[in-house]
């Protein structure tokens, strides 16, 4: 087993999550590992950065399969014996003229922007080493989302004691609701995206509450946070940022110096806390 540090990046073959990649290839003291649901996607960027001279290794990821997830876990524990930097990246989206029925879109970005990012931190959160670092990607759309909510909602996602068994419980509502086409009426905003990565921010929340209850002495930092509106295949190209520009924020966090108090469950743009 290695004593190299390591950081690892989710959906990181393309966009925010390939410039995440490629600036800790650039900056951090370790090995970096770029993670891609498709392996021949990913190889090739791996090829790419190392055409650029910089060293990433691969290691194939699908957050939506519990025993991929885990495969990356037994990787990790009997490689390096841990982790050092988890960027929790991948996330889709679907088109605005997609004409996928809602109820569907809300099912399937849910399970891949919620339950995916909860699936991952359940398996690598135990392995993060004293003073790791975790990056949840989410989006200024949650809290924009957020404010869509009806009041009683609003309340439930800014608790500070909403625990993780009651936000599932919430993100499930949410798809039920718009298969039986009760959201809007249930206090639900009509943006499966922006519920899901609601679900993203309030996680990390809870997440951290849980590090700082039960690691103390570690001094993990977790934290969501939010790219900006960046030009990916996800956002198109009129957005407003360069992959580059999207990936600040992130490697912000990720690179968080050793002495660091904070910030720590917070949800963060531009490197500033935003309140939630």
């Amino acid at each position: 087993m290695s004593c190299t540090r390591v950081a690892l990046v989710t959906g990181a073959n393309k966009g925010i999550g390939f410039a995440i990649t490629r600036e800790l290839c650039r900056r951090f003291p370790g090995d970096v590992v770029l993670t891609a649901r498709d392996e021949a996607r990913g190889r090739a960027a791996v090829q790419q950065l190392q055409a650029e001279g910089l060293s990433p290794r691969f290691h194939q990821l699908d957050v939506d399969d519990l025993q991929s997830i885990r495969a990356l876990r037994d990787f990790l524990r009997r490689e390096y014996g841990g982790l050092d930097v988890l960027v929790n990246n991948a996330g889709i989206a679907f088109k605005m003229a997609d004409p996928t029925p809602f109820h569907i879109q809300a099912e399937v970005t849910m399970k891949t922007n919620f339950f995916g990012t909860r699936d991952v931190c359940t398996e690598l959160l135990p392995l993060m080493k004293p003073q790791g670092r975790v990056v949840n990607v989410s989006s200024m759309v949650s809290l924009s989302s957020l404010k869509r909510c009806s009041p009683e909602l609003q309340q439930k996602f800014r608790s500070e004691t909403i625990t993780e068994e009651e936000l599932v419980g919430l993100m499930n509502k949410f798809v039920e609701d718009t298969k039986n086409k009760v959201h809007e009426k249930e206090g639900w905003p009509n943006t499966a995206y922006g519920v899901s990565k609601i679900g993203v921010t309030v996680l990390s929340r809870i997440q951290a509450r849980k590090l700082s209850e039960e690691r103390r002495g570690d001094k993990i930092l977790l934290n969501a946070c939010c790219p900006g509106w960046v030009r990916t295949d996800m956002a198109g190209p009129s957005a407003t940022k360069s992959p580059e520009e999207g990936a600040e924020t992130p490697v912000y966090l990720a690179l968080l110096p050793a002495n660091a108090e904070g910030p720590h469950g917070q949800f963060v743009q531009e490197k500033r806390v935003e309140q939630w």
